[in-house]
């Protein structure tokens, strides 16, 4: 909810990205007595989100779902963080210096913080955070950042100390990952323990309950070192269903939910929706993909990828799915990012292409019947997505629509989120699939793309290797000078393109609605969500005592 995350968050130490406008779309009050009045901040109420996919574990090292990273960003904390405008500031970490050579950083901690359960926290958690993200044991796809450093130290309980044995750019704001508490966690199998389950942090909210398929709450930590939050409580209903969460947010089951362009659109520009809810709209940090699973034979020649590119009618399915509320997408980057390379190849909309290139790598129709095959085989392939996203199925069934007609018989498998990462995501187990990353503010793309990174869990789940990308990821993080960091970035971007690991879909608008009752919500580049502990709700519209569920 705080942050914006390619599933965890590592930045630079340079920021020159332009963010997009964020913007509130209507006025929203209960009343029209109440337009335009002042309030006072107060503390109370309940905020519940309408939340499509359960949590996998509250650790938020081993998971890689965002609804996990979401809890856990108003869970815990790390030592620095992206403010509103998308300059990195400190969280627990008070100050730092970093040396003129840029290879160490000095981490001044906050003396005032204290977990959950009371107990002060101290550098010995940040480098029992630090040893636990490189201890080879444990499960998690974001070790490769902590892997750079060549000396952690911590000389006192309120300095942490941290050597690079080259340039490291984004070193700073890899400290944004998720501090844990030692005295609870020291000399436990990480993968094994109930604090996924019951985790305790310094972050502004603290662990209440968790009903699986249901609900997780959270409530206020009213002696968080930043000020206590104004909302007492969140919870975060799962509503596998978007048009179902829908309905829950008109009848006020829901408070915040993100809207598909449909409902943004066509189905709350009535007098009631305006009078109950806010409405934003801006470019999102993510993207949707359809990716290849590159170890499959009918994936392995990018003749085949090409040719599956220029089948995909994106405006088609910008226009129907989206309705125009997202910009097409030909990387991992958005338009606006410093970074961005415009000069790659594109494949636009084109089926006889397409079919020609089919033919060149030995597909043909040979019998007649409108399908492609080889050496007596069908050409055809399923593609499997999450349930509940409904904008992710109708892509689907666009993709499905063009690719038959250029001969290639496309089957659809819906599946519910926490099974997709488990069994199909996770352990390869795809042909193909329709799923989004975050776009990180930072550019280092090294989880995702290095050939290093093909594991078990971990983030490049299609197996994508490339010699030259490899080379290129590792000069792009190892050097401070930002046109060469922008060089390897664009030629990763050529390559990507040339390679077509994924067909790069579209990058949508963000489109939350929030109830109206909710006030001091402020769009900045950052989004809505950065001044969350800030948000409230007046004394007189408050809808839920502390008691009440």
């Amino acid at each position: 909810m705080m942050k914006h995350r390619l599933v965890a968050v590592f930045a630079v130490l340079i920021l020159l990205m332009g963010s997009g406008a964020c913007r509130k779309e209507n006025k929203s009050a209960l009343s029209p007595s109440q337009e335009g009045k002042v309030y006072e901040p107060e503390y109370g109420d309940t905020l519940i989100e309408g939340s499509i996919g359960d949590a996998s574990t509250l650790l938020p090292h081993i998971a890689s779902d965002s609804a996990s990273h979401e809890i856990a960003d108003l869970i815990y904390n790390g030592l620095v963080r992206y403010n509103k405008d998308l300059i990195i500031e400190g969280v627990l970490a008070d100050s730092w210096k970093v040396s003129e050579d840029g290879l160490t950083i000095t981490f001044n901690l906050r003396k005032n913080v204290k977990w959950h359960d009371g107990v002060p926290f101290t550098s010995k958690d940040v480098m029992f955070t630090y040893k636990l993200m490189i201890d080879p044991k444990t499960p998690t796809a974001y070790s490769g950042d902590f892997l750079r450093v060549k000396k952690a130290e911590a000389p006192d309980d309120y300095t942490f100390k941290v050597t690079y044995d080259k340039p490291f750019a984004p070193a700073l704001i890899t400290w944004s990952t998720w501090i844990l508490p030692a005295h609870l966690l020291e000399g436990k199998d990480i993968s094994n323990v109930e604090f996924g389950r019951n985790p305790v942090g310094t972050g502004p909210y603290k662990f209440k309950e968790w009903k699986t398929g249901e609900k997780i709450v959270i409530v206020s930590n009213n002696d968080y070192f930043e000020g206590r939050p104004y909302i007492s409580r969140v919870i975060y209903r799962i509503i596998p269903d978007n048009q179902t969460m829908f309905l829950e947010l008109q009848a006020g089951g829901v408070d915040e939910m993100g809207l598909t362009p449909l409902q943004y659109s066509r189905q709350t520009d009535t007098p009631p929706f305006r009078n109950n809810f806010q409405k934003f709209r801006y470019p999102s940090f993510g993207y949707t993909f359809l990716g290849f699973n590159l170890k499959d034979e009918k994936f392995k020649d990018k003749k085949i990828r090409h040719a599956i590119s220029y089948a995909v009618n994106k405006k088609e399915i910008i226009d129907g799915v989206n309705l125009s509320l997202a910009t097409e997408s030909v990387g991992p980057y958005r338009s606006d990012m410093w970074a961005n390379n415009p000069n790659v190849n594109k494949y636009p909309y084109n089926p006889e292409k397409s079919k020609l290139l089919f033919a060149e790598a030995g597909w043909k129709d040979s019998d007649g019947d409108g399908l492609l095959e080889k050496n007596g085989k069908k050409f055809e392939f399923t593609i499997i997505t999450n349930q509940g996203n409904s904008m992710r199925a109708r892509t689907a069934e666009i993709i499905q629509k063009n690719l038959k007609d250029v001969g290639i018989n496309v089957k659809i498998r819906i599946v519910e989120w926490a099974a997709f990462l488990k069994d199909f995501i996770h352990k390869k187990n795809f042909e193909a699939i329709i799923l989004g990353w975050s776009i990180p503010i930072e550019p280092d793309l090294y989880d995702v793309w290095h050939s290093s990174k093909t594991g078990p869990d971990e983030l490049n789940f299609i197996s994508f290797s490339n010699p030259e990308v490899d080379k290129l990821l590792e000069a792009g993080r190892s050097t401070f000078n930002l046109e060469e960091r922008k060089k390897a970035y664009g030629r990763i971007q050529e390559i990507l393109a040339d390679e077509q690991p994924y067909v790069f879909l579209f990058v949508p608008d963000s489109l939350p609605a929030i109830s109206a009752r909710f006030k001091n919500i402020k769009p900045e580049p950052a989004g809505i969500n950065y001044n969350f502990i800030k948000w409230f709700v007046p004394k007189e519209l408050q809808k839920f005592t502390e008691m009440t569920p």
